[in-house]
């Protein structure tokens, strides 16, 4: 099968309008750090894996120039008649996107990046599209040992979680995160755990700039 038929045949198989979990914590992030880049003179941005377009709504109000990509068309179908005028491109899943080089000030991507199998092919696109020292945003799943643990506990949640036939394909603590930003020419690297109980917390948030070479 390829790429693109299997994400097309996960988004069909998604109900429409589903709120994914975490949405208002993940709105609040970039809603924070949009606002501030946009008013330090931060004026486009890139919203990778953009789903139906939720978040790239968000930051277009932000007063953001924002474009979203996404992998498959069906979200994108959705996006375009949820949130008319935002500007929504489908992308290979594999080699270059179609974008220019150093043309984002900001980067967003939510709930993706634990997606991806080339990991690294995906994180040398984002760093050739943002200009140097622009920011990249991200959020996805937290694994720290005390939310493993307590998934380990409960038997069955620890085996739905790491089920081989999940689209989770990474796992990421906020060590290893951070160490793989930094591995890919990013500096003033934050990454944050959010969400959940104290010591079990869901989602890590990270941001961070783009070195000048």
């Amino acid at each position: 099968m390829l790429a693109r038929d299997y994400h097309e045949r996960l988004w069909a198989d998604m109900p429409e309008r589903l709120a994914p979990p975490g949405l208002a914590l993940r709105r609040s992030f970039l809603l924070e750090h949009a606002r501030a880049l946009a008013s330090a003179g931060a004026a486009t941005a890139l919203d990778v894996g953009c789903g139906e377009g939720e978040l790239t709504a968000t930051l277009a109000g932000a007063g953001v120039a924002v474009v979203g990509i996404d992998v498959a068309e069906e979200p994108l179908r959705r996006a375009r008649a949820r949130h008319q005028g935002l500007d929504l491109r489908l992308v290979p899943g594999e080699g270059p996107w179609p974008l220019e080089d150093a043309s984002f000030d900001i980067v967003w991507s939510g709930e993706t990046i634990e997606h991806v199998a080339d990991t690294a092919a995906w994180l040398s696109e984002v760093r050739r599209v943002l200009r140097s020292e622009g920011s990249l945003l991200l959020s996805t799943p937290a694994h720290g040992r005390l939310a493993v643990l307590a998934m380990a506990l409960s038997g069955g949640a620890f085996d739905a979680h790491f089920d081989p036939r999940s689209e989770h394909l990474r796992f990421y603590t906020r060590r290893t995160l951070a160490d793989l930003l930094g591995d890919f020419g990013f500096y003033d690297i934050h990454v944050r755990a959010a969400g959940g109980l104290p010591g079990a917390r869901r989602t890590l948030l990270a941001s961070a700039r783009r070195s000048r070479f």
